[in-house]
Formats: structure tokens, C-alpha cells, sequence
């Protein structure tokens, strides 16, 4: 066998690379160089800021996830006809009742936009949120409208919008991942609201928490060595980086896959320490803080966690940051339930506003409220509603949008999309835009064809900017 060897190989006798290189033919080897590819990618994959196509507005994005769908018609988008139809025929199903809003709603700040009482602490804001009154996505089924919010496409796996920006954009540090998914729902799907599907694994997002506990006791799994010290731990990777380094030096690292093993056990490792520490908000935080997002007990609590939270990843450099509330779907109970889901948002909201706007955050930070849909004006219990995927509302601020704006507009009654639509696409594309990415050159080659978040559809919605 010594015949077929090099003398550097024979000196050292056959090793694991010499053997895959002359054994079966050399598949072997090919299928080795395969798996370093592979995991160079993941590895390797930098987080670090990268240029951007054109003059950010946005540096990073803060999204509030109301998934179930949140009634516009009982939030953001008064309808004077509507109220005045209630108890009528609905126009679309005989057989349907119309359904004006039980809440009262007012305008506010100097721009004068309509807002439900259900949100009377964000309304504070009004002068600072660009309200989309007309909304539109391709499905009507939480699933698939779901996926589309999050990935652009409800018939495929595709990568997150978060796992874009940070593919995009990259971290503002290291020690931290790019994306941070708060409870994600995992029993429809949530892995791929916060996955990275093709992209290098570097920029999926990390979820904190799941929709059956609260904030208050999600914990980081993995952040904890279960027998060594954190010195334990050091000495071992500085044990592991020394043999590594030895093997690059015998064998060679041209392809990176060795350094890019190293870097992504190194990454892991800083995180240990900085991740936890921006997770404890009451150690940390003074007690006004916490009242003022309402984190002590009561409803406020889970959400008003996650706000803060949000705001103190923001502040160390994350770049994307999704925030979950649970349930708007409200079939049945909208009386009883109304109230009560807005309450749980509506002062946390308002205190990430406040200091968001306190700090100058607000001016480079995207903040993005909504959830997969919306709801229909009419229903045959005369106490829910229907999934509208045709006209709904979400709302920007900050992040290079014109605040005191609302921008489009539903029918009368609120079923469809009469002006301004703004289709899932669009709104994918426009908050590209304001972080400085033109969302037709954000792609990334795969199964050989250029993929990206907007697919081949998408307009950035320019009547918003500021």
C-alpha cells in the first residue's frame, strides 16, 4: 500500500484524509470536501455589518406579530358606514349580519388619525405611526397566510424575512445572534418564521421562549455547561483550536471549513454570557421601567416583557427582533376578547414607543405592527368575524416612514381593498427598501436559480417614505 503513498503520508502513516483520498476510488474524499463545503457555509457565514444597496433609513426592525389576525375595524380603521349598517343584511351574504365596532374611537395628534379607545396608550403615538388601511395577502387560512407574512410565499419553504435582513445587513454584534424570534408558534409552522431554510445557518433566528409559557420563564437552552466551568470550558475550545490549528497546518485549510468550525464554537460560546444578561430584565432595569411596560404580574406582564426585551437587543446591536401575541382570531367572543388582547399590548407598545423615541432609536429603528390578516365586517353570531385576507391594517413608525399618515383605504364596510392596496410583497419590499436593500438585488443562489424574499413580485410603496 506504501506505494501508492506520498512520503509525508507515509512518514505519518495513512491519515483519515490520506485513507478517504485512496480508498474506493477517491469517493471518499469527494464526499468529504462535500461535508467541509457544507459546513464552511454554516460556519463561516458572517454576521458582521455589510454595505447596503442605497441609503439606509432603517439600521434594524422590530416586528409585534398579532397572529390570529387583529379586526381593523375595532383598532385602526374607523368606519362611520359600518356603524351605521350594524344589524343589517351584509351586502356579500344575505344570510350575514353587518357589524360595527362596540368601541368608540377618536382622532389624535396633530395629523388627526382615527384610533380605537381598545389602544387609547398608543395613540399617544399617533403623530408617529403610518397606518396601512389596505392590506392585501393570497390566503385565507392562518398557515399559509402566516407563512407568506413571514417568508414572502405560503407554498414553499423560504427563508424568513428576519433571516433576510440579517443575510443582508449582518449584526452589530458579534457576541449576539441577528435575529431574535420571541414565542414563535410553533404548532403552525413557527420554525420557518424564524428559519433560514437555504440560506447559511448564520442567519436564522434564535427563539426565546414558546406560546405555552410565559416570558417569565423562558430560558436559553444550552447556555449552561452541564459539568465544566466556564474556565473548564475556555481551556477546552483553546485545547480544540490548538489540534485544529496543528491538522490545518499538516493537511491545509484552504477552503475555510476548519476556521469556520472554530469561529461558530467561539460565537456560541460569548453568548453564554452576553445573551443571558440582556435577557434579565429584573436584575437590571429599574422598578419605574418595569411598571411602565407593565411587567409585575397582570395581563400587561408577558407582552410587556417581551417589549423590553426587544428594546435592550435593539440597543446591543440585534438586528431583527419578533415579537408574538396570542390570539386575535376571534370567531366568536369579540366582546369579551377585544378588550382583553388590547389591554395585554396596548401599554407595552406604547412604552417601547416612548422610549424608543427617548433614546433616538425610533428615527433609525422600523417598527412593524399587524398580523397575517385581517377580520370581515360581518358574521351570523353578531359576535365574531370572519378571516379577511382583501383590505386590513397593519401600521410602520419610525425607521424613515412618514408618521401621522394613513395610507389607503377599504371599502365603506371594510371587506376589500378600494385604494392604495398594499399587497404582502409590497410591504416586504418596502421595509427592505428602508434598510437600505434594493429587494431585487437581495438573492442568494440556490438549486440553480437566484431566490429572494419578494420572489418576482413586489413594489416598494414610496407614498410612505419620508
Amino acid at each position: 500500500m506504501n506505494d501508492f503513498l506520498t512520503p509525508s503520508e507515509t512518514a505519518n502513516r495513512l491519515s483519515r484524509r490520506a485513507w478517504l483520498r485512496r480508498t474506493s476510488a477517491g469517493f471518499g474524499s469527494l464526499a468529504f470536501a462535500a461535508l467541509a463545503a457544507e459546513q464552511k457555509a454554516r460556519g463561516t457565514a458572517t454576521t458582521a455589518p455589510s454595505a447596503t444597496h442605497h441609503r439606509a433609513r432603517a439600521k434594524r426592525v422590530v416586528f409585534l406579530y398579532m397572529r390570529g389576525g387583529p379586526c381593523q375595524m375595532e383598532t385602526f380603521d374607523y368606519k362611520p358606514r359600518l356603524q351605521a349598517d350594524s344589524g343589517k343584511p351584509s351586502p356579500n351574504n344575505k344570510t350575514m349580519k353587518l357589524l360595527g365596532s362596540q368601541w368608540k374611537f377618536a382622532q389624535h395628534g396633530a395629523s388627526g388619525q382615527w384610533i380605537s379607545e381598545l389602544f387609547s396608550q398608543t395613540a399617544r403615538h399617533a403623530d408617529e405611526l403610518c397606518v396601512l388601511k389596505a392590506v392585501t395577502t393570497d390566503h385565507t387560512n392562518h398557515p399559509e397566510a402566516s407563512d407568506q407574512l413571514h417568508t414572502g410565499s405560503f407554498q414553499f419553504e423560504r427563508p424568513s424575512l428576519g433571516a433576510w435582513v440579517v443575510y443582508g445587513l449582518g449584526s452589530e454584534n458579534e457576541n449576539l445572534p441577528g435575529f431574535v424570534s420571541f414565542k414563535p408558534p410553533v404548532q403552525w409552522g413557527g420554525a420557518r418564521y424564524y428559519g433560514c431554510a437555504f440560506l447559511p445557518a448564520a442567519n436564522q433566528g434564535l427563539p426565546v421562549g414558546t406560546m405555552t409559557e410565559g416570558m417569565n420563564k423562558a430560558r436559553l437552552a444550552n447556555t449552561a455547561h452541564p459539568t465544566l466551568s466556564r474556565d473548564a470550558q475556555h481551556r477546552q475550545l483553546d485545547l480544540l483550536a490548538a489540534a485544529n490549528r496543528e491538522f490545518a497546518a499538516r493537511d491545509g485549510d484552504a477552503d475555510g471549513a476548519i476556521d469556520g468550525v472554530l469561529k461558530s464554537y467561539e460565537a456560541a460560546f460569548r453568548m453564554q454570557t452576553d445573551l443571558p444578561q440582556v435577557l434579565d430584565v429584573e436584575k437590571t432595569e429599574t422598578a419605574a421601567t418595569l411598571q411602565r411596560y407593565g411587567i409585575g404580574g397582570g395581563p400587561t406582564d408577558d407582552f410587556g416583557r417581551q417589549c423590553l426585551t426587544a428594546r435592550r437587543l435593539l440597543e446591543a446591536g440585534v438586528r431583527f427582533v419578533e415579537l408574538t401575541h396570542d390570539n386575535w382570531d376571534h370567531h366568536a367572543g369579540v366582546a369579551a376578547n377585544m378588550p382583553l388582547r388590547s389591554r395585554q399590548v396596548d401599554q407595552p407598545i406604547a412604552a417601547l414607543l416612548d422610549d424608543l423615541k427617548r433614546r433616538g432609536l425610533l428615527e433609525d429603528t422600523l417598527v412593524v405592527w399587524g398580523g397575517e390578516f385581517g377580520r370581515t365586517p360581518d358574521d351570523p353570531t353578531n359576535d365574531g368575524r370572519g378571516h379577511n385576507k382583501d383590505g386590513f391594517t397593519m401600521w410602520l413608525a419610525g425607521g424613515g416612514v412618514r408618521g401621522g399618515l394613513s395610507y389607503g383605504l377599504t371599502d365603506e364596510h371594510g371587506f376589500r381593498a378600494v385604494e392604495g392596496p398594499v399587497h404582502m410583497h409590497d410591504l416586504h419590499a418596502t421595509i427592505l427598501h428602508l434598510l437600505g436593500l434594493n429587494h431585487e438585488r437581495l438573492t442568494y443562489r440556490y438549486g440553480g436559480r437566484d431566490f429572494r424574499l419578494t420572489d418576482v413580485h413586489g413594489r416598494v410603496v414610496r407614498e410612505i417614505l419620508a
